[in-house]
């Protein structure tokens, strides 16, 4: 008997992913393949989205052929979340390349923006800061940069969304136009409590709201893909923003659980339930899915730099010659020497929002070896992520009673252990570290009915493993002043060079 199984397409900023993942909880299919990058101005970052949408057909073609027998019976979407394009609707044309999240293009309209007074208005409605990071003044720049696109905006004839809505439009044949609340939240044109786009966020961007998307619960009815996509007629069911398919793929349906994907930086996110809780130390609110695929609440934290430190010490430094040589290197010495890694090359994020702060290492001595700074640097993505984890605790009024965990260097079983140890509540990696992919899979197979719900869903998959803390409560404290002590230094440099200009 064929396995029942979801096509869950992962369209991330450098490469796109698909898996087939079998109601067993199994991967019975997988494919990848990278796409172009362009950066046609310093601090410009654009995508081809005819390719992302060419690339994304190639990767579940291949995930199918390779899951044999499976019975697919629908599709997951989950995106690089603030990337945006417009399109033409008659003709599904793009009507300029897609602005990357990545992108700083924006800059000075944020900065007028906030000139003007708005910030706060838009951070309470919106939870997020005015920030060129985020979707909606990529809209209104690429509008102002082309009279004819706006022109044909307000005429109806140009179409706006975030990465998920381009695929919908595409494998539908442009019979949908949606996104899902995951992603509308990253565009400050949607007002998390409201739930609808609104004209007063729209109107000091100058985007006309007919180009945007409807908003559709993450998991329910986005159309149907076309026979030619995927050689079969198949129900797209399922659509998140890449951090919340992953909250939802870890089982944080509950408020106050939380989990940490531990990439090239960290992303931090706590389930705060239905309270909208704007943050006092910077975090953002978004939203993010419940058990059933419902609309609640998050805080979202970003670490900028966490797995990047260890890429430093391999290519800037030449300590190491890969990333799997750390694990051996942190647990070969008993302690990192009193070394602190403040790996703050491109600032500190919440909750200290210091742009001006730079990487900096204490406590060398001439001791030191290469294994005490791998050992430091693992350390300090530990401590980094327990800075915004208090801060969410803070904000929320909830206490954590574990993390789980994904993302490339959760597979480094030290610094599991030793984030543990930091944190003092267990750590739970599950079996397959694709959770993101697995998490929309999750909500398209709650409306396909593959699984009842969420718990079912989760509770489909192996086991996770349990890091549980070993680290007495005054060491910890020990060490966690060591740390600010060193972050202390790095601010107060950041400081005394900021007075000297």
């Amino acid at each position: 008997m064929k396995e029942r199984a979801i096509l869950a397409l992962d369209q991330g900023t450098t490469g796109s992913t698909a898996l087939v993942v079998g109601a067993s909880g199994r991967i019975l299919g997988r494919a990848y393949s990278e796409f172009s990058q362009h950066f046609p101005q310093p601090g410009w970052v654009e995508h081809d989205a005819e390719e992302i949408y060419a690339v994304t057909l190639k990767v579940g073609r291949e995930a199918i052929a390779a899951a044999g027998e499976a019975a697919v019976e629908g599709i997951g979407i989950t995106n690089q979340r603030e990337t945006i394009v417009l399109w033409d609707r008659s003709t599904l044309v793009p009507v300029a390349r897609a602005i990357v999240w990545q992108d700083r293009r924006t800059a000075g309209m944020c900065r007028r923006l906030k000139e003007e007074g708005r910030e706060d208005e838009y951070r309470r409605r919106t939870g997020l800061v005015l920030d060129p990071y985020f979707s909606g003044t990529k809209i209104a720049w690429l509008l102002e940069s082309d009279p004819e696109i706006r022109r044909r905006a307000e005429a109806g004839e140009i179409a706006a969304g975030t990465i998920d809505s381009w695929l919908i439009a595409r494998l539908t044949g442009g019979t949908v136009h949606a996104t899902d609340p995951t992603n509308a939240s990253r565009t400050l044109l949607y007002d998390l409590d409201s739930g609808q786009w609104e004209p007063d966020l729209a109107g000091p961007l100058g985007v006309p709201l007919q180009m945007m998307p409807e908003v559709r619960r993450s998991s329910g009815d986005f159309g149907m893909a076309m026979t030619e996509a995927f050689g079969q007629e198949l129900p797209i069911r399922g659509v998140a923003g890449d951090q919340q398919a992953a909250l939802f793929g870890q089982g944080c349906f509950a408020a106050g659980q939380a989990k940490n994907t531990y990439g090239t930086g960290a992303f931090l996110l706590m389930n705060t339930g239905g309270d909208h809780v704007v943050s006092q130390h910077g975090l953002l609110t978004t939203a993010a899915c419940g058990s059933m695929g419902e609309a609640v609440f998050a805080l979202e934290g970003s670490v900028f730099i966490a797995g990047a430190a260890i890429q430093w010490l391999r290519d800037g430094l030449g300590l190491i010659e890969s990333a799997a040589e750390t694990e051996a290197l942190a647990a070969g010495v008993d302690s990192a020497e009193g070394v602190s890694f403040v790996p703050a090359f491109v600032g500190l994020g919440a909750p200290y929002w210091n742009p001006e702060a730079r990487g900096t290492i204490t406590g060398l001595t001439r001791g030191t070896t290469r294994a005490h700074l791998v050992r430091a640097a693992l350390e300090s993505m530990a401590f980094r992520t327990a800075e915004v984890l208090e801060a969410m605790g803070s904000d929320s009024g909830y206490s954590l009673d574990a993390l789980t965990v994904d993302g490339g260097v959760a597979a480094n079983g030290w610094l599991m252990a030793f984030q543990a140890d930091v944190l003092g509540v267990p750590v739970l990696r599950p079996s397959v570290l694709e959770t993101t992919a697995a998490g929309v899979a999750g909500l398209a197979g709650l409306a396909t009915g593959i699984w009842a719900t969420g718990q079912e869903f989760v509770a489909s998959r192996s086991a996770p493993t349990v890091f549980a803390p070993d680290m007495a409560k005054e060491e910890r404290s020990r060490r966690r002043a060591e740390w600010n002590r060193a972050v202390k230094t790095v601010l107060h440099w950041a400081l005394s060079d900021k007075r000297m200009e």
